[in-house]
């Protein structure tokens, strides 16, 4: 069977969202955000709760507790669901949240989004230090509990550090190459590289913006991964959409607070994202252009999965 792990995508950041638009990407595995730089402890906490009774009521769907479990739960048709975090923010602090989360199905968390806090810096920082002493004992407390460290939207020192001071895979869950289309937000080929050399993966995305100029195609998505598969190798490499079913939400955003997000953002347009039912053609456009079918599965959900039961 065909399926996709989806490292990342974005649901309304509110209690009351709905989650039953997930089911577009059925079957496979999704990663569904629970809060970033402007949530507290409390907010994530607050959309954990509901996302999960949500999950747990939809027969369509159901809580990923191991990798097992998605595999079971793709095999019976269904979505596996579990969390991811944006920012190290939500943490409130303490490293003792990192298990709570873990707890919860929080899987996978960024030190930083965008820009500088506790943890270390952005990738839109002009100046890049890298991560602090509290973010290198962040990544051991992930390390520890079985949460994945995540290098997207961090500066490249911080991404490197990552990769230094972890001892279990770093992922890239929403990355493109910046050596395909040089945007602040895709990484450098050396940051590609020490996240392979964890045993991580990079997930290229879906995000126009990232992949080009403004163009969420399959045939973009396409470019950054073969770059990746020649850089990395196949086994380092993966897919995830950061598709924004919170669009409108997170648009309106952008435009109140032009301080957090530069031109990079807005230049281009209002910024286009890959639908579901188009990213479910990406295995079959692989395999037009001559991918092997193990390779396909590799990169589609395998490289991802090798990385949960390695972490989880």
């Amino acid at each position: 069977m065909s399926w996709v792990w989806d490292q990342h995508t974005c649901l309304p950041l509110d209690p009351d969202a709905d989650v039953a638009p997930l089911t577009r990407y059925r079957p496979g595995y999704l990663s569904v955000n629970v809060g970033y730089t402007p949530q507290s402890k409390a907010d994530s906490l607050a959309l954990l709760a509901s996302f999960r009774a949500q999950v747990a009521a939809d027969p369509r769907m159901e809580l990923a507790t191991d990798p097992a479990g998605v595999e079971r739960a793709v095999s019976a048709g269904r979505i596996a669901v579990a969390f991811d975090l944006e920012d190290s923010g939500p943490l409130g602090g303490s490293l003792d949240s990192v298990r709570e989360f873990v707890e919860l199905g929080v899987r996978t968390l960024l030190p930083s989004y965008n820009h500088t806090n506790a943890a270390g810096c952005g990738c839109l920082d002009a100046v890049d230090t890298g991560l602090t002493a509290w973010g290198r004992d962040l990544v051991r407390a992930m390390n520890a509990a079985g949460m994945v460290p995540d290098g997207s939207h961090c500066s490249a020192r911080t991404g490197l550090d990552m990769c230094a001071v972890s001892t279990k895979p770093v992922v890239y869950s929403h990355s493109c190459l910046k050596s395909v289309w040089d945007h602040p937000r895709n990484i450098t080929d050396d940051q590609a590289r020490a996240c392979a050399e964890t045993g991580g993966v990079v997930g290229i995305t879906g995000v126009g913006i990232f992949l080009g100029p403004n163009t969420p195609t399959v045939e973009a998505m396409i470019r950054h991964l073969e770059a990746a598969v020649e850089l990395v190798g196949i086994d380092h490499v993966g897919v995830s959409t950061d598709f924004s079913f919170d669009a409108a939400d997170f648009l309106r955003e952008v435009e109140a607070n032009p301080e957090l997000f530069d031109a990079s953002y807005t230049r281009w347009g209002t910024i286009r994202w890959m639908p579901p039912e188009e990213f479910l053609t990406l295995g079959p456009a692989l395999l037009v252009r001559g991918w092997s079918p193990a390779d396909v599965t590799a990169v589609l959900s395998g490289n991802f999965l090798r990385v949960a039961r390695e972490s989880w």
